[in-house]
């Protein structure tokens, strides 16, 4: 009976021992447990925006217009739709097609969500004329970025080649002759210049013509074709000037004359100028030598 008690009594402390041993184990590894790092976890990075460079960059690298569109779409865009970005989208050769696509993703509209959406799409916000632009006219961008209405001037302007013009049931388009009092225009502006056409409703800006004037003693002068410059078949002894307009907002149209542009005397002239007797108007301007 009492060798009973004492193997208990053994048995009793051989677990103690054994308990603590155990504990002593588990706390030795407890700082290599805790040192251990949790498995990374893998994140799918987010797509990088498209922006108006990436567009140009894209372009430039060959890719179409179908391709461009599908990418304005279906990628997220962080687009610049302010009326000098898109001119320079338009310089840098992006159709018509991929720029009105990028405005409508500016609006938060697209053509993929025109046609998801069964009820049609809300209207998008109205395009207002840049500030300053408050008139149908013709405006330059100052120093400051403020766009200045230009004065015009009286015209006279008398048609010749109708007889031509007739018999050749208008594949010869009609000369008009164009007479400007004084030999220089009171406005002079260095290169480049920005300007923008307001026109008037049912009005579009290949009816206006940018013309070059010939210098008379005390007045100036310009030869060119009836139905605006976009029509002209050229020659040497027409003074119609080519540009290149971008429409920016409804009846605003904007484009720019460049460093390369030659010093002389300007007019722009805009459709339904008045007869020889009654004179219109014309928008005058001098480009000087210098540059800004």
């Amino acid at each position: 009976m009492r060798f009973c008690r004492r193997q208990t009594r053994c048995c009793f402390w051989l677990l103690i021992v054994c308990f603590a041993a155990a504990t002593a184990r588990l706390a030795a590894q407890a700082p290599e447990l805790a040192a251990d790092p949790l498995p990374a976890v893998q994140t799918v990075p987010k797509p990088h925006p498209i922006d108006n460079d990436i567009l140009i960059r894209m372009a430039k690298a060959g890719l179409g217009d179908d391709v461009l569109v599908q990418t304005i779409q279906l990628q997220p865009g962080n687009y610049d739709t302010s009326p000098d970005a898109l001119i320079k989208l338009k310089e840098a050769g992006l159709s018509d097609r991929v720029i009105s696509n990028i405005q409508a993703h500016g609006t938060g509209l697209s053509v993929r969500a025109n046609r998801l959406q069964t009820s049609g799409p809300p209207p998008p916000p109205p395009v207002l004329p840049p500030a300053g632009v408050d008139e149908i006219g013709v405006y330059y961008k100052d120093y400051g970025g403020i766009w200045r209405p230009i004065e015009p001037e009286i015209v006279h302007i008398k048609s010749g080649g109708f007889l031509k013009s007739t018999v050749t049931h208008g594949i010869i388009k009609e000369d008009r002759n164009g007479h400007v009092n004084g030999r220089e225009s009171k406005l002079l502006l260095p290169r480049p210049i920005e300007f923008l056409v307001y026109t008037p409703d049912g009005v579009d800006i290949t009816e206006y013509d940018l013309l070059r004037f010939r210098l008379n003693s005390n007045s100036r002068e310009f030869r060119s074709l009836t139905g605006g410059v976009f029509h002209s078949t050229g020659g040497a002894d027409r003074d119609e000037v080519p540009f290149q307009p971008v429409k920016t907002a409804p009846h605003i149209y904007q484009f720019t004359l460049g460093k390369d542009t030659r010093g002389a005397e300007y007019g722009i002239l805009p459709p339904g100028t008045g007869n020889v007797t009654n004179g219109g108007k014309i928008y005058t301007f001098a480009v000087t030598e210098a540059t800004q």
